[in-house]
């Protein structure tokens, strides 16, 4: 069911029927309503999602600013990567902007698949890396841009 029902995620592209059937049973499915908090930033980084059907918006927010919106979640893409990353807390929020579905796998999960199926860890763990590598390329020029919208306008104020 795996395989025939979301083969067609970028994420799981290319996989083969029995790298697919090694995760299966690691991933449950959730689902989110319009506007439904998944995490929040701070709170303990316990899943790592896939998101099937639906979208997500990632927001940080700096302790003296509003929040911002550094990712847009399609299809296919990775959110809540903290949790691969080994760190405690989550770095960001996200929260559904229409009903949602998405795969999720725990921390313990991700560990095991490595030592359990190498094969197919390393695949994943790649595919992974590629998703994080990616999504910081993205995040820079957003964050250049208010970095240097915020100097424009303190330029305006002397001694700003």
């Amino acid at each position: 069911m795996f395989k025939q029902e979301y083969e067609h995620l970028a994420f799981f592209k290319g996989m083969s029927l029995q790298q697919l059937r090694d995760l299966e049973p690691l991933f449950e499915i959730r689902s989110f309503s319009k506007d439904q908090i998944i995490f929040e930033q701070g709170q303990p980084a316990e899943y790592l999602y896939i998101l099937c059907s639906g979208e997500i918006l990632v927001r940080y927010k700096p302790y003296d600013g509003p929040p911002l919106t550094v990712a847009r979640i399609l299809p296919g893409n990775v959110f809540g990567w903290s949790t691969a990353l080994r760190r405690t807390n989550y770095s960001s929020e996200a929260v559904a902007v229409l009903p949602s579905e998405a795969y999720c796998i725990t921390r313990h999960q991700l560990v095991s698949i490595c030592d359990e199926c190498p094969e197919t860890g390393k695949i994943f763990l790649d595919r992974l890396t590629e998703e994080v590598a990616n999504r910081y390329r993205n995040i820079h020029p957003q964050v250049l841009s208010i970095l240097s919208g915020g100097m424009e306008s303190n330029d305006d104020h002397p001694g700003g």
